[in-house]
């Protein structure tokens, strides 16, 4: 091989690479962590949760991503240890699909249809396709197909230009002499683990070894020991991403490396009696890619068989290697919620969305509650319920905060249109929780200052700030359910309510001055009732800020700003129909309010 022969093996390995991470990326990104979601659901027993490995792992192509992806789980609390043993197990198996994929490289027909079949025949149709997207397409589904089309394409391509930069190479015996030395199981097993470590893909060293087969220098007994070297060899990304997690983390990533050294250690003793006894023949022919495909899919196949019965062994070596301590076993049963927020799960932004959801829901629940108990207090003052308030408004202080950091941290990541637009909606939405609750704690100080004063608002307007309560009610409830059932319909209906709330809040005031000229309000509690309804209006102004959050996830062509004078002509008068609606339930005119002039 001279320098431009080297050279074309370098870039052929570089592509490879690269379009296995770029396929990886497109594939994640167009599950959108729906499959994490799967994965975190659906480990109801041993067996669903090795097919549930194994389906997630031929999905995404990367065993290393599922495991690290395990020890996530586990180390936030979201996944128990004995539920992640089936699933690294599936992924072992669901790895092997790759190594399928590139043995189609050697087929070799003179065949039309079973020619097509080989990637060097199929994958620029692929990559032109998948350009045609990546250059028209708009929606981000098509950009992630594009990336998965042209990742491919780049996969294949480099696996060629390995292949016919080595073929040379069978022809210069050094080179072949270096090779057949990995006949000895040990150095074999060392080689492979070392391979699969520095690049940190048993499927990428897998394709490696594929492209490598065609000098015709490896048999079958010398592959067998290099692929168990390259399951263990997997195991160091685990490995690594269990390094500063909790104790249950990086139990996970022990139990990966014991299935791998385990099952590679059965595997060798089975092959190696079988082979005394029956001397196969076949063990010294040449290997090509076909065959390490189906090496490395019965071996992880039969460590998986051979194992499954052991689950409940695999977690006691687990707890043997790191034993609880009594901190552990105090802390067991507490509920740190915050634990889904793991930065494992920053390299799947889509599921990392997801975890922040959760809490931003439970957030938006909390908001409402404080604040529907706070203006309960005007009706029926209660320490103890203020107490709670208080309490409660330092939990969702909390929220933001522990949100706003990993979104701040995952607003890094290469993100996709939507899910930057998502995070920007998070981003907004926690602060407009937030503040909800903090009027909620300024209503809660306002109502135990009259308590403390024994002040009572006169009939007229404890009547008028019921009305002005009720409409407050009625869309703090609107915007929190729109939000949480993510309901772009019952967001629409939001912002023309916020239009009557902000009449309302003008009328108020009116009604006020007209009492206090008359002298039948005091100053003091006209200052009371102004501090109330700007309360009441803000708290209006954050629901209209959610909603339309919620309007432009489905069209972000809207300002947040001028919502109302981007209305259709149809929109318009849909809006001014609900708007109607809502001042008849909500006027200030009958007659147990009226002014008496």
């Amino acid at each position: 091989m001279d320098i431009f022969g080297f050279l074309s093996l370098i870039g052929g390995l570089a592509l490879f690479l690269y379009g296995m991470h770029v396929m990886g990326g497109g594939l994640e990104k167009l599950s959108g962590g729906k499959l994490e979601r799967i994965l975190e659901k659906l480990t109801s027993s041993p067996l669903k949760a090795v097919l549930l490995g194994a389906g997630v792992t031929a999905v995404i192509q990367s065993s290393s991503a599922t495991t690290v992806m395990l020890v996530g789980f586990v180390n936030s609390g979201i996944m128990k240890l004995s539920q992640a043993i089936g699933i690294i197990m599936g992924a072992n198996i669901g790895t092997t699909i790759t190594s399928w994929l590139l043995s189609l490289t050697g087929i070799e027909s003179g065949n039309f249809f079973i020619r097509m079949l080989k990637p060097s025949s199929f994958s620029p149709i692929l990559a032109l396709v998948g350009i045609i997207f990546l250059l028209g397409a708009k929606s981000d589904r098509k950009k992630d197909a594009s990336e998965i089309l042209l990742g491919f394409a780049v996969l294949m391509f480099g696996m060629e230009t390995m292949s016919d930069a080595v073929k040379p190479l069978a022809d210069v015996p050094e080179f072949t002499g270096i090779l057949t030395r990995f006949s000895n199981p040990l150095l074999g097993i060392l080689v492979g683990a070392l391979l699969t470590a520095v690049i940190q893909s048993s499927s990428a060293s897998v394709g490696i070894l594929q492209a490598l087969s065609v000098t015709g220098a490896f048999t079958y007994g010398s592959v067998i020991p290099i692929i168990m070297g390259q399951n263990i060899g997997t195991c160091v990304t685990a490995m690594l991403s269990a390094v500063g997690a909790n104790k249950g983390a990086r139990r996970t990533a022990f139990v990966h490396l014991y299935f791998n050294v385990i099952g590679s250690v059965v595997f060798f003793a089975a092959y190696s009696l079988l082979q005394g006894i029956f001397q196969f023949d076949f063990i010294d022919d040449s290997v090509g890619a076909a065959g390490i495909a189906a090496i490395h899919s019965i071996f992880n196949i039969f460590a998986t068989l051979v194992l499954l019965p052991f689950t409940k062994g695999l977690e006691k070596l687990a707890y043997l290697t790191i034993p609880m301590d009594q901190e552990e076993m105090e802390s067991s049963g507490e509920n740190d919620e915050f634990k889904i927020l793991d930065l494992r799960f920053l390299a799947t932004p889509g599921f990392a969305i997801e975890q922040c959801l959760s809490l931003v829901k439970k957030m938006a629940g909390i908001s409402e509650s404080i604040m529907t108990e706070a203006m309960g207090l005007f009706e029926q003052y209660s320490k103890k319920q203020a107490e709670l308030i208080k309490k409660q408004e330092d939990i969702l202080d909390k929220y933001e905060d522990k949100i706003s950091a990993y979104l701040t941290q995952l607003n890094s990541q290469n993100l996709t249109a939507r899910e930057g637009q998502s995070v920007s909606v998070l981003m907004h939405s926690i602060n407009d929780f937030e503040r909800i609750g903090d009027h909620a704690l300024n209503l809660m100080e306002i109502a135990g200052d009259m308590q403390k004063r024994e002040m009572e608002f006169s009939k007229k307007a404890k009547y008028e700030m019921e009305v002005f309560g009720a409409a407050v009610k009625d869309i703090l409830n609107r915007s929190i359910r729109a939000f949480v059932a993510h309901d772009t319909e019952l967001a629409l209906s939001v912002e023309p309510l916020e239009e009557v709330i902000d009449d309302l809040n003008k009328e108020v005031r009116k009604r006020h001055i007209k009492r206090l000229r008359k002298g039948k309000c005091t100053i003091d509690l006209g200052m009371v009732l102004s501090d109330i309804a700007v309360n009441y209006e803000r708290v209006a102004d954050h629901c209209s800020n959610l909603a339309v959050y919620m309007i432009q996830m489905e069209d972000n062509t809207v300002e947040a700003h001028d919502y109302v004078n981007q209305l259709s002509s149809e929109t318009r008068v849909r809006f001014e129909e609900m708007q109607k609606a809502y001042q008849e339930q909500y006027q200030l005119s009958s007659k147990k309010g009226s002014e008496e002039e």
